[in-house]
């Protein structure tokens, strides 16, 4: 079973985001915060992680960069309200694999997180 970290602050996007991979058979752990995030993600070694940029405490941009500066191997997915022209790129500089704006489009999202660990996924 594909294990996902889902870094995300804002309650009603973890519930609906969490809810909606449990049910396609991913198993799923939560951080509110970036701190909290990178630490799950060094510690726990999920799949895959999706992370929203705008957190508390550390900013997604942070953790990406802590979390593969730390070791972690395992793909990222930015999650964000930042869609102006540029702001991808800056996820991917920052050391995410690949980039989600919101609001979410589910379809989209479960065949990204298919491209980038295809070996294990729940689908």
């Amino acid at each position: 079973m594909t294990t996902i970290l889902l870094v995300e602050d804002h309650e009603e996007i973890w519930d609906f985001l969490s809810r909606r991979l449990k049910r396609r058979g991913f198993d799923v752990l939560l951080a509110h915060d970036g701190q909290q995030g990178m630490d799950r993600a060094l510690g726990e070694r999920p799949d895959i992680v999706l992370l929203d940029m705008n957190l508390p405490v550390l900013d997604g941009w942070t953790a990406a960069r802590s979390i593969k500066d730390g070791g972690g191997t395992m793909p990222i997915i930015a999650l964000t309200a930042h869609a102006m022209s540029g702001d991808r790129e800056k996820a991917l500089a920052a050391g995410c694999d690949d980039y989600h704006p919101k609001p979410v489009d589910f379809s989209r999202l479960l065949e990204q997180i298919d491209a980038l660990v295809p070996q294990v996924s729940a689908g």
